[in-house]
């Protein structure tokens, strides 16, 4: 009967859909086609502190660099034209550099991906007035590669060891040579630095070009995961160092490099060994260099001042948590050497304070109960600051400047939606990446000042016009009370010709990771437009932010500390009970999908909400966190040492019993993050309480599950699996 009304359905709507001459969203369309991509304007550097910038476009095989002018947009010359350098591999040209004096470029092709960060490429240096192309590094591949700040020098890694060239004469210098595969590190970052602190080159030139500070992690004592990458008789095995949780880190050491007397000295990071340096900068002063310093735990952040003439150290501010403290990039030394400016959550939420270089408070910069979101920069000859905050909603995203003295705080974006900033140097324009979570990106130029627009770059006026044509539901936003009295923000797409009187399926996604949003007037592209396809085959798709998600304070975002799992899966089976009060809601055909930490928590909900969700999907799901990296899993949870009843309450495996519905798990079989061994032990405790399941592995597929057709076969089977089971 249930078949009967479901093809019912489909006949009803495929003749709504001829009468109104609208398309359906297909897995297809989405996956395969691309139908709906968006479009960025991409590639912008600026020139001539903000008269110009220039920008990269691809037409065909052809790559150009075009030049434009501020504040009209026009372009006003090509600075280059791939199709008349002889090395054809730049024709692709993937990413480029200007140096300081703006007659060099530095070019970037046939790039190869290590992990989410990492990659090596063929790097060149273009001369636009010799018109010379010439190859770094031998013509080898490498990484990072960054000119230095008078722009007559480059340097970048080979091979886990630091080099820089001279550009005058194209001579290379090894600033180390010790580095080895899988033991020594030399000026990039660990596996678990990339992913967790999200930086892979790991040097930095001082403000003279006559230094660089780089990392050396030793990672002797790590101990090796081995991935299995299958070929066509033999598998190879791959080995590369991971830290789990409570395990040994590398040790770690911070060097300044002299790149003319080729002497490096080592800085004294203290007793502790285990710690982590998640950031170094080097200050306005060229001397000194800035070290963030945190503990194991990483519940104490210290800020290092270090002059590297004399090693002299001084701990110049100390802030505290009762759980975690977050690390970020709003940090920003003034020009005149006198203080910087950090965000902290000291008060609740996170804010902009300024310090003196002795570490002494100056001031408060801003206030309230909403949170800064980003720190774009300071503007000392106007005295503003300027920053992107969650003040209006902690769904939207929106630009701002305030005083040096805290005072005149004005909202300079004012459009509903979020808004990502790219500012000149000179702070005269920015850049305003626009969307809400209906309307793909929008690009616009603005002169600050003024805060006026000048000219659209990008309006992606295809894609809307396209969406225009197809059956799209807009997500609608609301929130809900739990029995515990905290509200919660969540979205929903509601089925094409909702109708009211009759009953749905529901699919929730969850993510539910601390910090992290699926609940924001933002743009997602693929995800939002497979929840549309679902719509249209007649699903409600519903998502819920649950307590430790971001942008609500730290007491809404640290209540999960020490015992992930438990109150976001509270929240989510509550959010479920909620919509079964809806009489539109078919109150037995509800499911649940995530991936990564929402594989985890559709995981966890399907088997703690075994009287409510009829289905769930786990993609690359962390099933026990023992499996994952320390760095990640003891911030939220302590050791596995300290605090094991954290660890396994609420781990997927230990609870395998529970499962009552259908359960899908897919994870790919070389996920260097998400290990394939989390999904190999939750089919292991499946079939030891003897539960029926259904698992897929995609072959040498990474973390995120993509290459050729893979994305397509991805949401094509997870669709088939909803509507089989939902």
């Amino acid at each position: 009967m249930k078949k009967i009304v479901f093809l019912s359905v489909l006949w009803i709507q495929s003749f709504v859909v001829f009468a109104q001459q609208k398309l359906p969203v297909t897995v297809t369309e989405v996956f395969q086609k691309g139908a709906f991509r968006a479009n960025y304007f991409g590639g912008l550097r600026w020139l001539g502190n903000g008269e110009f910038y220039t920008s990269l476009e691809t037409v065909g095989k052809t790559t150009f660099i075009l030049k434009h002018h501020n504040p009209s947009g026009n372009v006003v010359d090509t600075i280059l034209n791939t199709a008349f350098l002889k090395d054809t591999s730049l024709a692709a040209l993937e990413e480029y550099s200007w140096n300081s004096q703006e007659n060099l470029l530095l070019l970037e092709t046939a790039s190869e991906p290590i992990y989410r960060r990492s990659s090596k490429s063929s790097y060149f240096v273009y001369d636009l007035q010799t018109k010379q192309l010439k190859s770094i590094a031998g013509g080898e591949k490498c990484a990072y590669a960054t000119f230095s700040p008078d722009g007559n020098q480059v340097a970048y890694v080979r091979d886990n060891n630091l080099f820089v060239t001279n550009l005058a004469t194209m001579t290379e210098t090894a600033i180390t040579v010790t580095g080895e595969y899988n033991k020594i590190i030399h000026g990039s970052t660990d596996w678990v630095y990339e992913e967790e602190f999200e930086f892979a080159k790991a040097f930095f030139w001082s403000p003279d070009s006559k230094k660089i500070a780089f990392y050396t992690f030793d990672e002797s004592a790590v101990k090796e995961y081995n991935m299995q990458t299958w070929g066509e008789l033999y598998p190879k095995d791959y080995k590369f160092k991971y830290p789990k949780a409570g395990e040994a880190n590398a040790i770690l050491s911070i060097s300044v490099a002299d790149v003319f007397t080729n002497q490096t000295k080592s800085i004294d990071l203290g007793t502790d060994k285990d710690i982590y340096i998640p950031r170094i900068t080097w200050t306005k002063e060229v001397n000194i260099l800035a070290i963030k310093r945190l503990n194991r735990l990483q519940n104490k952040l210290e800020i290092i001042h270090v002059n590297v003439l004399t090693l002299v150290n001084t701990i110049v501010y100390t802030e505290r948590s009762d759980a975690y403290v977050e690390i970020n990039d709003h940090w920003f030394y003034t020009a005149d050497k006198a203080s910087f400016v950090i965000s902290s959550e000291q008060d609740g939420f996170r804010h902009l304070y300024q310090y003196d270089m002795n570490g002494i408070l100056m001031k408060q910069l801003t206030k309230g109960a909403w949170e800064v979101s980003g720190l774009l920069g300071i503007d000392e000859v106007k005295g503003k600051v300027y920053y992107t905050a969650v003040e209006v909603s902690p769904l939207e995203n929106h630009f701002y400047v305030i005083g040096l003295d805290g005072l005149n705080k004005t909202q300079l974006t004012t459009a509903s939606g979020s808004h990502d900033i790219v500012m000149s140097p000179d702070y005269n324009y920015y850049l305003d990446y626009h969307s809400t979570i209906n309307s793909p990106p929008t690009v616009t130029l603005f002169k600050t000042h003024k805060n006026i627009p000048l000219k659209t770059l990008e309006d992606n006026a295809k894609l809307k016009s396209k969406l225009e044509k197809y059956l799209i539901s807009p997500a609608q936003f609301f929130k809900f009370t739990t029995t515990e009295n905290i509200r919660l923000n969540a979205w929903m797409i509601k089925p094409i010709h909702f109708d009211s009187t009759k009953k749905y399926p529901v699919l929730m996604y969850v993510y539910g990771g601390p910090g992290v949003q699926t609940v924001t007037d933002e743009w997602s592209g693929g995800k939002y437009l497979w929840h549309q396809a679902l719509a249209n085959l007649g699903y409600l798709v519903v998502s819920v932010d649950n307590r430790g998600t971001g942008s609500r304070g730290v007491a809404f975002k640290k209540c999960t500390y020490g015992k992930l799992g438990e109150l976001e899966t509270k929240d989510q089976i509550e959010a479920a009970a909620f919509l079964r009060s809806f009489d539109f809601v078919d109150s037995a055909r509800i499911g649940i999908w995530g991936w990564s930490y929402g594989g985890y928590m559709s995981s966890l909900c399907l088997l703690y909400g075994n009287d409510i969700f009829k289905m769930g999907i786990a993609v690359a799901p962390v099933t026990n966190w023992r499996f994952y990296d320390n760095i990640y899993t003891e911030r939220y949870l302590k050791t596995p040492q300290l605090n094991p009843e954290g660890y396994d309450h609420y781990a997927p495996i230990k609870v395998a019993d529970r499962l009552k519905g259908k359960y899908l798990i897919v994870h790919g079989t070389s996920d260097d993050n998400v290990h394939y061994q989390n999904s190999v032990a939750m089919q292991e405790a499946l079939i030891k309480a003897n539960k029926q399941f259904t698992a897929f592995s995609y072959p040498n597929k990474a973390h995120g599950i993509s290459g050729g057709t893979t994305t397509l076969h991805l949401f094509t089977m997870l669709t088939e699996f909803v509507l089989k089971n939902l």
